[in-house]
Formats: structure tokens, C-alpha cells, sequence
């Protein structure tokens, strides 16, 4: 991808101005181009890996995700051609939009680029063309979302036929209807959960805070943009806080082929100034990530990005995902709705959080623990309360990060009798440098862990109950990648493992006692120093009879917890817990 040099001067962190951008947008838009059919209504992208909707819908999904893109960019030869296939696609070429159908979520991104472009593109339309568009558009009113993020596409059409005066009166409930539905999935501290349950991921911000916000600031609703804006500030100071020293998102959750999407809600914050970030430290983040992709061969040989991470990799890709499923990328091009001399684009780059300094922060809702050092630039995310068992192994490991992807071997896991399982997680607190959960192998099979972080060191510590005496357990840790180190030390309970390393991966087995319950305790890093200290000299680990684990570490903090047990209800089987002494 040809793109300006780099300019090191405003951006001493990545290089990357706006004209980086504008280039990169533009390549992008050129690339897709040939892929249009001749009226322009259905882009079909090359790849083998055909969504569950279908052919015809992913040519949708094509045309619409890319407008988006010629939406941020304001490009009026660009919007040209996608005006066309307006023409074209409404009259019976796109499909329906129809219950829990792909074409619902393809119409929020067309009619939020329209709600965004109308002078350029809406307005200089037929009014033929513009009545069957909206006709088409419509149906988005009433059709039923999947109960996720899903809710807030007919709010991203409605707001749109709103503001046209399209079924206004329709448009209006829509609106209601779905921002009451998500209400409920606000827990707190900036953070959504994406439907029922607990699932933590990069949706709560190109998603769940984008289309909310968008919504409230291009409806001029001052009051519902307080709402919305203040939920978006909080969140980005933890959002801040998910991206390595190379630019690198974390590896965690589903959709990870948008990529560079999670510089959305960066921009986001910039452009309706609900955020707690200095404009260089948003572009310093934003940029980062696109040029982490851009340099990694997230674009191939095409000009295309392929479904995958860094090169095609099928296997972060979902049921829902088509050959144009990636060009949600487009959403972290926001940042060009932002004019050229607005400070987000002029002012220098400033670090980021991991730039700054090691952390080690507990997330309270999603019950997570970040774990950062500046050394290396590797943002570790331990997992003690997000789940979606539909998309394992994205959720279900202990430990994600920056520069590791999960391992078909299992890494960060805790295997019991051959089980890797890890259902109906449920958090038990988060604090000062620890964080713990209970999650269910199997029914009558639990696993209580409790990790605790210093720098890049951890303790891992999981009590196994209900298991069989004598039953195997197997203690995984990091997978070890090119210029990182991964260990993993017994403290408690575990030997080395007998069988061959798999991929890089290191663990250790040991047997469940007789007692019902049984600790095992290990020392894990990840790290990209050269010469690191050895573990032992970083941290000292007691395991008591009594299911006590007390910890030091080599800058004199100490923590002490144990394992404790309850019945609940009368029931014959313990619930174990973390309690902090």
C-alpha cells in the first residue's frame, strides 16, 4: 500500500499523520472497486469462505461496509459510484431485510453513511431513487434483532428515516424500542455487556458506545449525548489501556477481522469530546493499530484485507463472516470526520498507557485483570468474568494478549481428566493487582482460580473440586512466540508434564487428593526482555495446609488469600471462594 513517509516529528510513535490516513482510506476504496458489479449494487469480494447468509448477502455486505468507508472519507468521486449502485440495489437486487437477518446489519451501516455524506450523496439523488432506498431501508424498522448489539441497528436506520421524514412515527418507537433494550446490558463503569450473560469484548466500543453516540450526536440531543458521552469517557480510560507498544489490539473476543475497528472509539470520543484522552495520546493509540496492520500484511498482495488478522487466517473467522466481513475495518476511519486542523490531527503524539509505565489494573465489571509493561510493550488480559461459550477459544482462556493468539493446545487453561473446559464463569472480585473466578469444567467438576501480577510475573493458583481422587490436571501457561519467553514454574501441587511441549506451550500435570478439593499453585511470564530476571527472585509463594496462599513480591507488596468454602441453599455441594485475609 503506497503510503506518504513517515513523519516523525508529530508522530515520534508511529509515523502517522492524517495524510496516512487519507492514503490508506483511499487505497482501500480503489482496491474494492473492481469487485463491484456492473450496477454497483453488490460488491463481491474474492474468498472461499461463504457466510451462512449467503452469496447474495455478502455482496450486500460488501457494498454497504465499504460506503462506510467513502462515508469517513468524503470522497465525492467515491460516493459517485456507490450513488449508482443505489440506483439499482433497492429495485430488487439487495435482499430483504427480514428477522434476525445479515441485510439488517448492512442497512445501519448504509443509512448511518447517508445520515453522514447527505449533501454529497442523499440529496443529489433522484427522488425515485431516494423513495425506494428509504422504502427498502424501512423494514429495519420492524424486523426483529438478534438481543445484542444487534438492537441498535434499527436505531442507527431509524435515526437516519428521522431525520429524512420517513415513517417518522415508526422511526421514533424504533428508536425508543432499542435503546430501552440495551439499557438493562449497562453494568456500570463505561462497560456493556453484548446481550444476556457476561461477554466482554471490543464491541462495547465499536459498537455498543459507537452507534449509541453517533445516534445522539447527529441528532443534536444534547441530553441523550451526556448519557451516552459520559459512559464513553469512563470506558476509554480502560480502552486505552487494550493496546500493545506496537499498536496491537488484544486477542480476545469474537470479529477480530475488523482490525483496525477498534480505533473507532478513540475517534469516537475526539469528535464529540467525551473523552479522557489528550488528542496525541488518541492518535498516537488510533494510528498505532492501523499501522500495526498495515505492516503486519493485513492487506494482501489486491490491496485487500482478507478475512484474518495479519495474513488471511480463517480461523478468527465466525458463521457470519463472508469475503467483505473485514471491511468493518472501515468504522476505524471515523477519525476523518475530524477536519484537518483540528488538534487530534496537529498536536504530537503523546504515549499511551503502556508507553508509560508497567501496570497491573483491575477492570471491576468485566472482572478482569491488565497487566502491562513498558519494556516489551505487552498488554496481558486475565480473564476472571467474560464469556460466550459459542466463540471459545475467544473467551474462555484465563490470559490473553497482545502478542499471542490462542493455541489449538490450550494455553492459559486448566484441564481436568482430559476436560479443557470452562463454563458458567463467575467472577469472585478484582483488586490491587489480583483478580479471581469459579468457572464449571463439567457438572460436579469446578475450578477456583485466583492470579495476582508484579510487572510481567504472576501467580496462578486453581482449586479443583469434585473431581475423582487420583483424576489428572493439567496447568497450562502463555505460548511462547517469536521474541517472547514464556514460562511456567510449579510452586504447589505439579510436576513437569510428562508428554512433548505442543506449539511452544509449557505445563504441568498433578493428581486431585482424596480431601475433594486440591490446590495447585504455578509462576507463569510472558515476557519480551532479553535477559530477564529469573522468576524466583521476583516473587515468593507460601501455599498453607489450610488452602492459604501468601504472596511477596521483590518491590516488599504482599497479598494473602485463601480458599474458603460455603454451602449454598442446603446443598450438598461446596461453593468455593477467594477471601482476601
Amino acid at each position: 500500500m503506497p503510503l506518504p513517509a513517515d513523519d516523525r516529528e508529530t508522530s515520534p510513535a508511529t509515523g502517522y499523520t492524517r495524510a496516512h490516513w487519507e492514503a490508506a482510506a483511499d487505497a482501500l476504496l480503489a482496491a474494492v472497486a473492481p469487485y463491484a458489479t456492473s450496477d454497483r449494487a453488490l460488491y463481491h469480494l474474492p474468498g472461499d469462505h461463504v457466510s451462512h447468509s449467503g452469496r447474495l448477502s455478502d455482496g450486500l455486505e460488501g457494498y454497504a461496509r465499504t460506503l462506510l468507508l467513502a462515508a469517513f472519507r468524503r470522497d465525492e468521486n467515491a460516493l459517485g459510484r456507490y450513488a449508482d449502485g443505489l440506483a439499482a440495489g433497492p429495485r430488487g437486487v439487495w435482499p430483504r431485510i427480514e428477522d434476525r437477518s445479515q441485510p439488517l446489519v448492512e442497512a445501519a451501516s448504509v443509512a448511518l453513511a447517508l445520515r453522514l455524506t447527505r449533501p454529497l450523496l442523499w440529496d443529489r439523488l433522484a427522488d425515485p431513487v431516494r423513495q425506494r432506498t428509504a422504502d427498502w431501508l424501512a423494514d429495519a424498522l420492524s424486523a426483529e434483532p438478534w438481543p445484542c448489539n444487534w438492537e441498535l441497528f434499527p436505531v442507527t436506520v431509524a435515526g437516519f428515516l428521522q431525520e429524512i421524514g420517513h415513517r417518522t412515527e415508526a422511526a421514533r418507537k424504533a428508536i425508543d424500542r432499542g435503546l430501552e433494550r440495551i439499557e438493562g446490558w449497562y453494568l456500570g463503569d463505561g462497560w456493556y455487556t453484548d446481550g444476556d450473560g457476561r461477554k466482554f469484548d471490543y464491541y462495547n466500543g465499536w459498537a455498543m458506545h459507537l452507534y449509541t453516540v453517533l445516534h445522539a450526536w447527529l441528532a443534536d440531543d444534547g441530553e441523550l449525548l451526556s448519557v451516552y458521552g459520559r459512559r464513553l469517557s469512563r470506558h476509554l480510560t480502560d480502552y486505552a489501556r487494550l493496546f500493545g507498544g506496537d499498536g496491537a489490539p488484544l486477542h480476545q473476543g469474537r470479529s477480530l477481522t475488523y482490525r483496525f475497528a477498534t480505533a473507532a472509539p478513540l475517534w469516537l470520543g475526539a469528535l464529540t469530546g467525551h473523552t479522557p484522552l489528550a488528542p496525541g495520546e488518541t492518535r498516537r493509540l488510533a494510528s498505532g493499530a492501523l499501522r500495526y496492520f498495515l505492516d503486519g500484511g493485513a492487506v494482501d498482495e489486491r490491496g485487500l484485507l482478507p478475512l484474518g488478522w495479519l495474513g488471511p487466517d480463517v480461523s478468527v473467522a465466525q458463521a457470519y463472516s463472508g469475503p467483505a466481513s473485514p471491511y468493518w475495518a472501515s468504522k476505524g476511519f471515523l477519525g476523518l470526520l475530524l477536519p484537518p486542523e483540528h488538534e487530534v490531527w496537529t498536536a504530537t503524539e503523546e504515549p499511551g498507557p503502556v508507553d508509560r509505565a508497567d501496570e497491573v489494573r483491575p477492570v471491576p465489571v468485566p472482572n478482569w485483570l491488565l497487566q502491562s509493561t513498558r519494556s516489551d510493550g505487552v498488554v496481558r488480559l486475565h480473564n476472571h468474568g467474560s464469556e460466550d461459550v459459542r466463540y471459545d477459544p475467544y473467551y474462555t482462556r484465563l490470559a490473553y494478549s497482545t502478542a499471542t493468539a490462542p493455541s489449538a493446545s490450550y494455553d492459559n487453561s486448566v484441564i481436568v481428566g482430559g476436560d479443557p473446559g470452562r463454563t458458567r464463569i463467575e467472577p469472585l472480585g478484582a483488586g490491587e493487582g489480583w483478580a479471581a473466578s469459579r468457572h464449571t469444567v463439567r457438572d460436579g467438576i469446578t475450578v477456583t482460580s485466583l492470579v495476582l501480577a508484579e510487572g510481567a510475573a504472576e501467580v496462578r493458583a486453581h482449586l479443583v473440586a469434585g473431581a475423582a481422587p487420583g483424576t489428572l490436571v493439567r496447568i497450562t501457561g502463555w505460548r511462547a512466540t517469536d521474541g517472547l519467553h514464556a514460562e511456567l514454574l510449579p510452586v504447589s501441587g505439579l510436576s513437569w508434564n510428562p508428554e512433548p511441549e505442543a506449539e511452544g506451550l509449557t505445563g504441568f500435570t498433578g493428581r486431585t487428593g482424596a480431601e475433594g478439593a486440591t490446590l495447585f499453585v504455578a509462576l507463569a511470564r510472558l515476557t519480551g526482555e532479553p535477559h530477564p530476571r529469573p522468576l524466583t527472585e521476583l516473587v515468593s509463594v507460601t501455599v498453607g495446609e489450610d488452602r492459604r496462599v501468601s504472596v511477596r513480591w521483590a518491590s516488599g507488596a504482599e497479598h494473602d488469600f485463601a480458599f474458603t468454602t460455603a454451602s449454598e441453599g442446603g446443598s450438598a455441594d461446596p461453593q468455593w471462594s477467594v477471601v482476601r485475609r
